[in-house]
């Protein structure tokens, strides 16, 4: 039986006509996309199953306005099968993409003028939800120390306006995980300052055998109850287009105040009812999909690595989570887009590049690489980046 994850699996002609954001269909005839973290297989066939059937009935009338018990009792199995957090499903509240759940927990915990520690680098919706909020984003560097990022300055952040820390576990770009030293320390600091945790853990599925995933609910739900978190199923599940995540927290308090800027009391806000049949399907039967997807990656990621550090001028960090490579190209002595704009026009590679934009200004020099595709598409892709290297060593006369 051929694997879910074979390289003719992956529909090109449909990608070039679906896949948005940085992707197949934005991108010129010929290029080759390793950019939007967004998996270029299609979902697993339970989910595609489980759509079909609902569609089936044609009825599509409102959802109860804090989505279906079911799901959220579907997320509250998920979440302590995988990851052994337990989570009351009456306290989690499915939502339009874990995106829409950063700016709904931002809105909850942060008044106009309150500071919000996001770090740098890091995916640039902590700082956009902070500052949707009214919010006032102080940026902590994030640099790693032997493999892990040095938290050993962090309280120097905090001041008399300090309201919030945001914690990206699994790490996006770095791909790094915390330790429970790591998570202790930010506890500790947000217990002695009295500040709420944004606790993002869209990347939590995807975390290499080699490492253990650790939630900062393993800390306890009652150290918790400062933690607000959120969770999705596009990284996970190949379903971004669906615009389905959660919303959830272990204190019945803040709950409420999730529910009141959610605007789904009054049907402003919610998730569609089809994407929550997907969002089922996902937690109910399709992580033996996510395991055999995170066989897949782990060749691919161990491949690129290897090829990346043997190229010129560059250095790639091995992650231990995610399906992504942060790639250091100050060597050139250019601009992360500079780096990038040159890839895609000189040899039709679209790349991420780092800087202010997409993780903060401490990411400049750096690029960012998905590599959840084909084993030959990253092969050529990987190609692609050698010649373009080479071009640029040439023309800028570089040893």
């Amino acid at each position: 039986m051929a694997s879910l994850f074979d390289g003719s699996n992956i529909k090109l002609d449909v990608l070039k006509k679906r896949a948005f954001n940085y992707r197949w269909a934005e991108v010129p005839e010929g290029a080759i996309p390793l950019t939007a973290a967004d998996p270029d297989y299609p979902a697993a066939p339970e989910i595609q199953e489980a759509m079909m059937d609902y569609v089936k009935d044609g009825c599509f009338s409102y959802t109860p306005k804090l989505g279906y018990p079911e799901f959220a009792e579907s997320i509250s199995r998920g979440l302590k099968a995988r990851k052994g957090e337990d989570i009351d499903p009456e306290l989690i509240l499915p939502i339009d993409s874990a995106a829409r759940g950063m700016y709904i927990i931002a809105e909850t915990g942060l008044r106009p003028g309150d500071e919000m520690i996001v770090f740098d680098p890091v995916d640039f919706l902590f700082r956009e939800s902070c500052l949707a909020a009214g919010g006032k984003v102080v940026l902590f560097p994030a640099v790693l120390k032997d493999g892990h990022i040095d938290l050993s300055e962090l309280e120097s952040y905090i001041t008399p306006r300090t309201k919030m820390i945001g914690l990206c576990n699994p790490h996006n770009p770095y791909g790094v995980l915390y330790r429970p030293e790591d998570l202790e320390h930010i506890m500790a600091l947000c217990e002695k300052y009295d500040l709420y945790i944004m606790n993002d853990e869209i990347w939590s599925d995807i975390v290499f055998p080699e490492e253990k995933y650790l939630s900062i609910y393993s800390l306890g739900n009652e150290r918790c109850k400062r933690v607000m978190s959120v969770f999705g199923f596009s990284k996970s599940f190949g379903i971004a287009g669906l615009r389905v995540g959660c919303v959830y927290t272990t204190n019945p308090e803040l709950f409420e105040g999730i529910v009141e800027n959610s605007d789904v009391m009054s049907t402003a806000g919610g998730v569609a009812s089809i994407s929550q049949i997907a969002g089922m399907a996902c937690m109910d039967k399709c992580y033996y999909w996510v395991d055999e997807f995170l066989v897949h990656l782990k060749k691919n990621r161990d491949y690129a690595v290897d090829r990346l550090n043997q190229m010129p001028l560059i250095k790639a960090y091995r992650p231990h989570a995610t399906y992504l490579l942060y790639v250091d190209v100050r060597a050139f002595g250019m601009k992360s887009v500079e780096f990038t704009d040159y890839m895609q026009e000189k040899v039709k590679l679209a790349l991420v590049s780092g800087g202010e934009k997409f993780f903060g200004p401490g990411s400049e020099g750096y690029i960012r690489i998905c590599f959840a595709t084909s084993h030959e598409i990253l092969e050529e892709g990987l190609n692609r980046l050698e010649k373009g290297i080479h071009m640029l060593i040439e023309e800028k006369n570089l040893v």
